[in-house]
């Protein structure tokens, strides 16, 4: 039995879709069926069923499933001991902006002797990989309940809307929801992100229109390049944001209530390491920070920020809760974005 069957093997009943874990591993589909079967014939039991229509765990591949997740994981701390340093592995996502920059800097200071080690994935990726310990925390956003694991609270992502700089809304301070009716918005699909196309398209709805659909998918580069091309809008986290430089994009805040997502912080719930106590300081000291700025981001292209008031929302203090859910915000500040998850 070789880790590399385990991983291949836990990748795909992530996925249950042996596509999906191939792209994941960035190899050829054919290797990943290959490793699989080879473990089933070793293990003596099929760990698949497999149809035209699904992939599903058989009851020996749910019962292995833990073990070679924990398996990896201490593979992982192996290579850790060995390399004889402290690691802070961490889970992110696109679009975090200014808060990851504010994190990890406070956390170097913190914990000068820890590395920290970022992980970028899905987010139903990231809370398995801190399940079975491969990751020691991740940033989600929205969390819905999940078997060990808790969340805590940290701060609210605003988003902002994205529209032609050279369009009338532009040259409004703030945008309402139904003014944006009759423009295509541009939005990742369901799958990758449910929380955000849910929460902007309810929020189209409440609005009382139904949004026109424009295109899916793509890097957020190249959405932005789009809208500066035509008539489009998408929503930006407002500390993504203020990194973007897009001459031809305006962005601007939704008019109260406003636009926002929670962003908590994922751990274990069985057990706490040693590298997670300076990263919830660190977390404390970003949101301290946040509470003495205030930000009402208004930019035109590559316009500055201008500051002038803080956020309860981002001041929240950092406390063992549980998940939290999406809900409108008047603030108009810091957050992150992607059109993807």
């Amino acid at each position: 039995m070789e880790l590399r069957q385990l991983s291949y093997f836990v990748t795909v009943a992530e996925e249950l879709h042996f596509g999906r874990a191939a792209e994941r591993l960035h190899i050829v589909q054919s290797a990943v069926s290959q490793q699989v079967r080879r473990l089933e014939r070793e293990l003596g039991a099929e760990l698949f069923d497999r149809s035209p229509r699904h992939v599903r765990l058989t009851a020996a591949g749910e019962r292995l499933l833990p073990e070679a997740r924990e398996v990896l994981a201490a593979a992982e701390r192996a290579r850790a001991a060995v390399r004889g340093r402290t690691t802070l592995r961490l889970g992110t996502s696109a679009g975090l902006g200014e808060h990851l920059d504010r994190v990890l800097g406070a956390f170097a200071e913190i914990a000068p002797g820890v590395a920290a080690e970022l992980v970028s994935a899905p987010t139903r990726d990231r809370l398995a990989q801190v399940v079975d310990g491969r990751l020691d925390a991740a940033f989600v956003r929205s969390p819905e309940p999940a078997p060990g694991l808790r969340f805590l609270p940290l701060w609210e992502d605003p988003l902002l809307v994205a529209v032609p700089a050279t369009h009338p809304l532009a040259g409004q301070d703030a945008i309402a929801l139904s003014e944006l009716a009759a423009l295509p918005l541009a939005l990742t699909a369901r799958r990758n992100n449910p929380a955000l196309v849910d929460l902007v398209v309810g929020a189209c709805h409440t609005a009382g229109f139904e949004p026109i659909p424009g295109p899916v998918g793509g890097s957020l580069q190249n959405t932005l390049a789009a809208i500066g091309l035509g008539s489009l809008w998408t929503v930006v986290y407002a500390a993504h944001a203020r990194l973007l430089h897009s001459p031809r994009v305006a962005f601007r805040p939704v008019r109260a209530p406003g636009l926002a997502l929670p962003t908590a912080l994922a751990v274990r719930a069985a057990s706490m390491p040693a590298t997670l106590e300076p990263l919830l300081k660190a977390c404390e000291a970003s949101m301290a920070r946040d509470a003495s700025m205030v930000c009402a981001t208004s930019m035109v292209g590559d316009a500055s920020t201008v500051c002038a008031s803080s956020t309860a929302g981002d001041a929240s203090p950092v406390t063992h809760g549980g998940p939290t859910s999406p809900r409108a915000t008047s603030n108009p500040v810091s957050s992150h974005h992607t059109p993807g998850p």
